[in-house]
């Protein structure tokens, strides 16, 4: 007796369903794999998912006995994503206790997922048949709008041109009539959508390497060309060229066949790492693809097609270009590799350099991690020998690094006039480079113009509604405005608690610097750079290009100006309070301060000049304060590393922040004492959990915030147990329970 045949059944992450999964019958003859598209009926309509499993029932198995629906049809001939995405996908699900179609929706963006989005097109006119002047001089006469259609066409160099560029819709009729008349075609071209706009990039040749560039390079091909995992970790100065070799490397790369994937720590770093790829590759139009949150849905969804299709061979973005579709990727570079920006905040919460070491290995490509000050856990794999240390240690073309200074500001002249905000030694240092035509950066990590509105009678401050952090004026909007949420206020005429009138701000931010500025340097062309003026599209790109060309004298700005911006005018380089992050609650906030000291730092002297850094400070003895003055990142990681250590702080072990969320204080402080007390029997020898407390910053978005720290040796410890008692707590529906594994962020 012949037994009967499995059916084949997959798992489909339905699109626009948040991380819904349903079950499909698969016909007879049609093949998918995990990462397929697929289109499936839902309820009364078609839609459209992604396959994540495939299964066979048979032998008596059913499935809750419900009779399956039957995908409907395969999008395409190739899978969306790849096995080696797909297999990616789920490590960082179970990884980082994330449901796998949350990683999934990363792998495959919304653009492209969505029905909604398609290739673009238009109309163009294509000229078929010339006709003879005769032929011309009558139709001039009798039909004179066709006439000139086609002296048009005649004059154009490919003999046709896009409809638009006749006169649009009102032109078609006349095309039409030439079409049946045997003179055109009228034809649907694809439009691209190109991130880069009408930009022209000229054509740039490699540069003479030296001697340590060689050695770096070398060291990246030699890893490629034997498919080498081992992640090569290049610490190199500022300004020591590891961009050039980044040039190089991917041109070999490409020269192989292979596919080379860039990633930059933010979206403000890709403009100027886009122009130096595509100029370097200007002959080979499309090559260089960019993706970032910052696009338009058309042009992420063009840019993702051609990277899938294998047009585009190098991918530029942040961390979510990770997941880019590469063909044949042989060669992953990750820029600033310190950067925590590379750590998704919010859900998935995975590591994008982390998750590129092991998209490497899984796909057999080389990966290099660069950085002037490498992350400590990068340092200590190196250490290890987990990783392969390559150094460039002095800068190209024979350049010093800035002479640092570090100012204490509590021993420095009290100057009105200055506000405190910018000592008198670093006000003359911006008026001896304005004299001499030469650029300043002015560092200063808090946007807006006060962080916070007070009343000097009863103390009272202003505070955002959902949020327990106090509001910060804008005087640009003339409004206090959360820093969180967003949420914006009047301001008010009298105190709301005593309505005593005497409401004074306190503290300062890049608004009131940029008025002390423009009043202290008249002359001078000053451009602000932070969240608030960079909203418009391009606008940062614009900036920059802006002081490249020397049409902006002194550039201040927050973090977003701190890293990977290379401008040989710029001589000088003031931090206005290298304090801000020193205090916060944070096992990495001394590593967090160095890197950016060091590398705001590394903007100056990079031209003809030497440069020169001042750091005002009010803790001048700060560790990280001091190594970052001698541009010493192997003294800072030797101490740093030696405190962690005894504290048993990463790289030593693993740190994880388990966070319930309520709009309800007593329902958030309930939930997580439940878990604690649970977790408390439950995590094996090793893993230990500190005792519920509220977050740093307790209220956010209107919910109130408990939250626990767990640290053991390795992760999946107590990843899994964790998960499973989330999944137990049914805590109801205004409660949400987060665990953020390898967490960045502990406020």
């Amino acid at each position: 007796m012949n037994q009967p045949r499995p059916q084949r059944t997959v798992r489909v992450l339905v699109d626009g369903l948040g991380d819904r999964v349903f079950d499909y019958a698969l016909p007879e003859g049609v093949e998918v794999q995990r990462g397929s598209r697929v289109e499936v009926p839902l309820r009364n309509r078609r839609t459209t998912g992604t396959v994540v499993a495939l299964r066979e029932i048979g032998n008596g198995e059913q499935l809750k006995d419900i009779a399956l629906k039957t995908i409907t049809r395969v999008l395409e001939d190739e899978s969306a994503i790849s096995p080696s995405l797909m297999d990616l996908a789920e490590w960082a699900a179970e990884y980082y206790s994330t449901p796998v179609e949350q990683m999934l929706r990363c792998v495959v963006p919304e653009s492209v997922r969505s029905e909604k989005h398609e290739p673009k097109t238009r109309k163009v006119v294509r000229l078929i048949r010339r006709p003879s002047e005769e032929e011309l001089n009558k139709m001039c006469a009798r039909a004179p709008r066709q006439a000139a259609t086609m002296r048009t066409l005649i004059a154009t160099e490919a003999n046709c041109t896009a409809l638009s560029e006749l006169g649009g819709g009102r032109m078609l009729d006349v095309c039409r009539a030439l079409e049946k008349r045997g003179f055109v075609n009228l034809e649907s071209e694809s439009v691209y959508r190109d991130p880069a706009g009408e930009e022209d990039f000229a054509l740039t040749q490699p540069l003479s390497l030296n001697d340590e560039q060689k050695v770096a390079l070398h060291s990246i091909l030699e890893a490629f060309e034997a498919g080498d995992s081992k992640p090569l970790l290049l610490q190199g100065v500022t300004g020591s060229g590891k961009t050039e070799v980044y040039l190089q490397a991917a041109a070999a790369a490409v020269s192989r066949g292979r596919g080379v994937l860039i990633l930059v720590p933010e979206i403000s770093l890709t403009p100027q790492t886009m122009a130096r790829f595509k100029g370097r590759f200007a002959d080979k139009p499309g090559l260089v693809a960019i993706l970032h949150s910052a696009m338009s849905d058309g042009e992420r969804y063009d840019e993702w097609h051609a990277i899938h299709r294998g047009r585009a061979r190098i991918v530029i973005g942040p961390r979510s270009a990770l997941f880019a579709p590469i063909v044949n990727l042989g060669l992953i570079i990750v820029d600033e590799e310190h950067d925590s920006s590379y750590k998704q905040e919010s859900a998935p919460r995975y590591h994008g350099r982390d998750l590129a070491v092991l998209r490497a290995r899984l796909e057999g490509a080389a990966v290099v991690l660069g950085s002037a000050t490498p992350s400590l856990e990068s340092i200590y794999n190196a250490k290890r020998g987990k990783y392969r240390l390559v150094r460039m240690e002095h800068r190209v073309d024979g350049q010093r690094l800035p002479l640092t200074r570090v100012l204490d500001m509590r021993s420095e002249p009290k100057d009105k006039r200055l506000m405190g905000l910018i000592s008198n030694r670093l006000e003359q240092a911006i008026a001896q480079r304005l004299q001499r035509g030469e650029q300043c950066i002015l560092f200063l990590n808090r946007r807006g113009f006060a962080r916070a509105l007070q009343c000097s009678d009863c103390g009272h401050i202003a505070t955002c509604e959902h949020c327990s952090l106090p509001l910060t004026y804008h005087i640009t909007e003339n409004r206090l405005i959360c820093h969180i949420c967003g949420y914006r206020a009047v301001v008010p005429a009298e105190c709301p608690e005593c309505h005593g009138r005497e409401l004074k701000l306190q503290g300062s931010g890049t608004q009131k610097v940029e008025e002390l500025l423009k009043r202290t340097f008249p002359g001078a062309r000053i451009q602000r750079v932070d969240a608030d003026v960079t909203t418009r599209k391009n606008a940062l790109r614009d900036i920059l290009e802006a002081f490249r060309s020397h049409r902006i004298d002194v550039l201040l700005g927050t973090q977003m100006i701190s890293k990977g911006l290379d401008f040989p005018l710029v001589t000088l380089v003031g931090v206005l309070n290298a304090d801000l992050g020193l205090s916060l609650p944070d096992p990495r906030a001394a590593e967090k301060t160095f890197q950016l000291l060091t590398q705001v730092a590394g903007r100056a002297g990079r031209g003809d000049v030497e440069g020169e850094v001042v750091i005002q400070t009010y803790n001048p003895q700060a560790a990280a304060i001091q190594y970052a003055r001698r541009h010493d990142t192997d003294g800072f990681a030797e101490n740093e590393l030696g405190l962690r250590e005894r504290f048993a702080f990463p790289p030593f072990s693993h740190l994880a922040v388990l966070t319930v969320r309520s709009v309800r204080e007593d329902v958030a402080s309930f939930a997580i004492n439940t878990l604690y007390k649970r977790l408390k029997t439950l995590l094996p020898p090793g893993a230990e959990i500190s005792e519920p407390l509220q977050a740093p910053i307790v209220k956010a978005y209107g919910q109130y915030r408990y939250q626990c720290v767990l640290k053991a040796p390795r992760a999946r410890i107590f990843s899994q147990i964790v998960a499973e008692q989330i999944a137990r707590l049914s805590p109801g529906e205004d409660v949400t329970v987060t665990l953020d594994v390898d967490a960045y962020s502990f406020m």
